[in-house]
């Protein structure tokens, strides 16, 4: 029996190891002040380009958290654009929402995991069309041991990242 499912992890690691190995490593644009910009081919020829910045100022300090980061992402050959997705380095307490604040504009996302997205794309363009007039944006989320977060990100660069991620992936 050992030896049957040896066999077939060895067929699927065949069949599957080639298109791994096409998918490239996200090469950087450019970094654009608290932003930077990449570009990359997934395994099947789709060209991605993403930004993504880290937040300049976390709390509570006395926390242990994972990698804090949000993204703002096109896939142009699955028809997406301005895909904003936000990791804040814990678990989220499950059916908890997320605030995030951009000038006086107001967002609730949803949270998966250690994840916050917007309910639509048009969620996610108006929180980007916010992020380019805005200076900062705060994210606010509770985990699932019940710590409250607040994140603060600066959007200095924001628009020039945007801009070269949507000039690579050939995004209006």
């Amino acid at each position: 029996m050992i030896g049957k499912v040896f066999v077939g992890a060895l067929v699927v690691l065949l069949v599957v190891a080639p298109h791994l190995v096409r998918a490239q490593t996200p090469k950087e644009i450019g970094s654009y002040r608290a932003w930077r910009a990449y570009v990359y081919n997934e395994a099947n020829g789709n060209k991605v380009c993403f930004m993504d910045s880290e937040p300049a100022d976390t709390e509570p300090k006395n926390v242990r958290r994972g990698q804090i980061y949000t993204l703002v992402t096109h896939r142009p050959g699955d028809k997406v654009r301005d895909e904003v997705s936000i990791f804040v380095g814990y678990p989220f307490k499950e059916g908890s929402t997320v605030k995030v604040t951009i000038t006086d504009k107001e967002f609730t996302l949803f949270t998966d995991a250690d994840s916050a997205w917007n309910y639509d794309a048009r969620g996610d363009k108006n929180m980007v069309n916010a992020m380019i007039k805005g200076n900062v944006m705060i994210v606010e989320g509770r985990s699932k041991r019940g710590t409250n977060t607040r994140d603060r990100y600066s959007l200095s660069g924001f628009t020039a990242a945007h801009k070269a991620i949507s000039k690579a992936c050939g995004v209006k």
